[in-house]
C-alpha cells in the first residue's frame, strides 16, 4: 500500500486518516488488502480499492500535476491538501486516471473562498458537495447526465463524487461526529456528481450562463440538501410544470437566502421551451413564488424574532436575486419529473462555484452576490432591488 500527505501538510489529528507515505505491508489477498484499508479508517463504510504503489504511481504520470502540487486547501484550519493525496483516493475510490481532471476542478472550486468548504463539511444541516459536469469531458469519460442521472450504474458519477467525498473525509477530518456534525445527512455524502444533459436543453448550459465558451468543459459544485422531487402527470401544460416548481421551491423547511440547482427533466424543458419561457424566465418566476411572509418564516421558526404586525405583508424570496435558481437540464426522455437541490443553511453559508478543467480558459467564477452579502429580513424593496 502507499501514498498519502507529505509530512506537516495536514493536521496531525487527521494525519491517521490519509494513507501514510512509505507504508509497506505484506497482505494475502485482495480480500484482505480492503479489509486492511478498511480497518485503516479509509473508508465511507464502502469497500475501497487498495491503493498498491504501482497503480498509484501509475496515475500520477496520467495526472496532469506534479505529485506536491497543492489542489485543495481549507483555509481555517490551513490545511493543504496535495495531488497524490488526492490520487490515493481517487484510488480508494475507483476511479479511472481519466476522471482526475474532473476531480482536481472540483477541489479547485471547493477551494475558492466563497465555497467555505468548512461549513458545510461541519454543519448540523448535513450538506454535501453536488458536482455539475459541462462541456465534452462528459462523453470522454462516460459520466451520466441522462437516465438516473442521480442514481447508480454510471462509473464516472460513482467514482468522482466518492473521491470528493474521500478528501474530505481522509484529508480534512469530515467524519461523522467528528468533524461531520450531520444530524442526518443524506446520500450525497457518498457520492453525488453528474453532468448537464445539453443536448436535450433548450437553454444554453450552465457553464456558458456562468460565463465559459460552450466548448469548454467545467465543474460547478454547490453545499446543497439532498433533491426535492418537482413531478407532474403526464401531458402537464407550462403552466402546470410552473406552479409545481412553485409550491415545491416555497418549502418552509429549506426556504433560505441561498442558492439552489433546479434540474429539468427533457419533458418539463421541451413543454416549457414550447411555451416561449426561457432559463432566465424560470429563475425569475422562481424567485418571485418562492415569497413566504416573514411571520410564516417566524412561525416556521426558519427566522427568529417576534412577529410585528408588519410581518404579516412583507415578504421574503428563497434566494438573493433570482439567478440564485441554477437552472441546467437533465434527465431520461421519459417521464415528468425534475429536481431542486436547494443549499442547506438558513443564510448564504456557501455560494456555487466554477472551475473550467483547463486552467488557461480564465479563473475560477464565483456566484454573485457572494456569501457575505446575505440580506438579512428582506422584504419586498430590498428583495426585488
Amino acid at each position: 500500500m502507499s501514498d498519502g500527505t507529505p509530512a506537516g501538510r495536514t493536521s496531525p489529528d487527521y494525519a491517521r486518516r490519509v494513507p501514510a507515505d512509505d507504508v509497506e505491508v505484506e497482505i494475502a489477498d485482495t480480500a484482505d488488502a480492503i479489509e486492511w484499508c478498511m480497518a485503516q479508517g479509509w473508508s465511507d463504510g464502502l469497500p475501497v480499492v487498495p491503493p498498491e504503489r504501482a497503480v498509484v504511481d501509475r496515475f500520477l504520470a496520467a495526472a496532469p500535476w506534479d505529485p506536491d502540487a497543492v489542489l485543495f486547501h481549507e483555509p481555517v484550519r490551513g490545511i493543504e491538501v496535495p495531488a497524490r493525496t488526492v490520487v490515493v483516493n481517487a484510488v480508494l475510490a475507483g476511479c479511472r486516471p481519466s476522471y482526475l481532471p474532473v476531480v482536481g476542478a472540483a477541489l479547485a472550486a471547493m477551494s475558492h473562498p466563497d465555497f467555505r468548504v468548512h461549513i458545510p463539511a461541519s454543519s448540523t444541516g448535513g450538506a454535501a458537495p453536488v458536482i455539475v459536469v459541462n462541456g465534452p469531458i462528459r462523453h470522454e469519460i462516460e459520466l451520466n447526465d441522462g437516465v438516473n442521472l442521480f442514481g447508480p450504474g454510471a462509473r464516472a458519477n460513482a467514482t468522482i463524487g466518492r473521491c470528493v467525498r474521500l478528501v474530505l473525509r481522509n484529508a480534512l477530518g469530515a467524519l461523522p461526529g467528528g468533524l461531520d456534525m450531520a444530524t442526518q445527512g443524506w446520500f450525497g455524502k457518498y457520492t453525488a456528481c453528474f453532468g448537464e444533459r445539453e443536448e436535450a436543453s433548450p437553454w444554453p448550459p450552465l457553464h456558458v450562463r456562468r460565463g465559459f465558451p460552450a466548448h469548454t468543459s467545467t465543474v460547478t459544485v454547490l453545499a446543497s440538501e439532498s433533491a426535492h422531487n418537482i413531478h407532474t402527470c403526464g401531458g402537464a401544460t407550462a403552466d402546470m410544470v410552473l406552479r409545481t416548481a412553485a409550491d415545491v421551491v416555497r418549502c418552509l423547511g429549506s426556504h433560505s437566502d441561498g442558492q439552489s440547482l433546479v434540474v429539468i427533466g427533457p419533458e418539463h424543458a421541451a413543454t416549457l421551451a414550447a411555451a416561449g419561457i426561457t432559463a432566465e424566465a424560470l429563475q425569475r418566476v422562481l424567485f418571485d413564488a418562492s415569497r413566504r411572509t416573514l411571520a410564516e418564516l417566524k412561525r416556521g421558526g426558519r427566522i427568529e424574532g417576534a412577529i410585528a404586525a408588519e410581518d404579516e405583508t412583507r415578504t421574503r424570496p428563497r434566494a438573493k436575486v433570482a439567478d440564485d435558481f441554477l437552472v441546467l437540464v437533465g434527465g431520461g426522455d421519459a417521464g415528468c419529473s425534475s429536481a431542486w437541490f436547494p443549499s442547506w443553511s438558513r443564510g448564504r453559508g456557501s455560494v456555487a462555484v466554477t472551475a473550467p478543467l483547463d486552467p488557461s480558459v480564465g479563473p475560477i467564477r464565483s456566484s454573485v452576490p457572494g456569501p457575505a452579502s446575505a440580506p438579512g429580513l428582506g422584504d419586498d424593496t430590498e428583495a426585488r432591488r
